[in-house]
């Protein structure tokens, strides 16, 4: 009965946290790219340039990982060819945990992407629940020749296709317009300049060395002269007293700041990460939106591209739009596009756009009413 019991639970909690994982990642699709792209990097600095390779190949490579992840959750929820199923977790787990242990001692990388944006974890967070993880998968692969399929060859098969078939629609339809849910704070709705100030002051707990050696936490600083030693401190409350947004920033050409300009009144936010690896697809469509602007709305770029690429671009397409230079990776957080359209009215977040679904001037003039 023990037994039985350790193997559904098994079952249930590495198949769910596949599952739960792979479609936190299907909402975003070009979030892992990111990652994925930031984990290339580092190995490219550490253990040789191949790495780069992969750099281009970073969208497919996540997408094949996400629905992967989706496909061996279903698999182990309905028994499907556990054999086979149980080695590829293992495989996985063993290259997940070498990584997560990899950021988390060397200090490489700071949030994993394990579960996107919707739970961001510490490198330690995220090698711990991946150990956790291991033993379940262990005992998986262990007792991988007890586990009878649910259905038969068919009926399987069915439902494994059916899975992979609808997870890649899922997340080519998120690369394609926007996550389904956005979890950071440019989301729709979200004031800027609100999230750039934390909620609360930081609040610091102090160790000290006690007058018989032993080691006491306290909120407040206790003199040397009562015979107390520091030691060390920390901020106890490190999320609420950390803004959600820490790096947005706007600066013209020369370096001049223009960040609270971006917030005064309405807004036309038109993103461009790389003009060189931009879609050009729909800037006709962006220019025609920003030719159709009421006066009331003004209309700004931001990029990380150089100068003289944006010229290039703004001449070629006439956009004549003021341009402002902001932080590749601050452009990447705002919008899964590039380009991408947003709105803002006094720094709060109206209205995000797709470069595939660039709205009508008219969408966008009666939503800054």
């Amino acid at each position: 009965m023990i037994k039985k019991g350790i193997d559904i639970f098994s079952r249930v909690f590495v198949g769910g946290l596949f599952i739960f994982s792979g479609l936190i990642k299907l909402n975003d699709p070009i979030g892992t790219k990111i990652k994925l792209e930031e984990y290339f990097d580092v190995f490219a600095a550490d253990f040789g340039s191949f790495f780069e390779w992969f750099i281009p190949v970073a969208l497919p490579l996540g997408m094949v990982l996400i629905v992967l992840e989706v496909v061996l959750g279903i698999a182990v929820l309905i028994n499907y060819k556990m054999r086979t199923a149980t080695w590829i977790l293992l495989l996985l787990m063993i290259f997940f945990t070498f990584l997560t242990f990899y950021s988390a001692y060397f200090n490489k990388v700071t949030d994993c992407g394990c579960f996107g944006d919707a739970i961001p974890l510490t490198p330690w967070e995220s090698f711990y629940k991946d150990v956790i993880l291991m033993v379940f998968v262990l005992h998986l692969f262990w007792h991988r020749g007890r586990f009878e399929p649910m259905f038969r060859n068919r009926p399987g098969h069915f439902i494994i296709g059916a899975v992979t078939v609808v997870s890649f629609a899922v997340g080519v339809y998120a690369i394609q317009h926007l996550p389904y849910i956005d979890f950071r704070p440019y989301k729709i709705g979200a004031s800027i300049p609100d999230n750039m100030i934390a909620e609360e002051t930081p609040k610091l707990e102090y160790t000290f060395k006690g007058p018989d050696g032993e080691l006491i936490e306290s909120d407040k600083y206790l003199m040397p002269d009562a015979g107390y030693e520091y030691v060390s401190s920390r901020v106890a409350n490190p999320e609420k007293s950390t803004p959600k947004i820490t790096d947005y920033q706007v600066l013209s050409i020369e370096g001049e700041d223009f960040t609270q300009e971006s917030f005064d009144g309405a807004k036309l936010i038109l993103v461009f990460y790389d003009t060189q690896k931009a879609n050009k697809e729909h800037i006709k469509d962006i220019v025609d939106l920003v030719n159709g602007l009421e006066s009331s709305i003004k209309p700004m770029v931001l990029t990380s591209a150089s100068e003289g690429d944006f010229e290039a671009l703004r001449h070629e397409y006439q956009l004549a739009v003021p341009y402002y230079q902001t932080d590749a990776t601050v452009l990447k957080a705002m919008i899964r596009s590039n380009p991408g359209v947003l709105l803002f009215k006094h720094g709060i977040v109206l209205g995000k756009w797709h470069h595939n679904d660039v709205p009508s001037s008219e969408t966008v003039n009666g939503l800054a009413k």
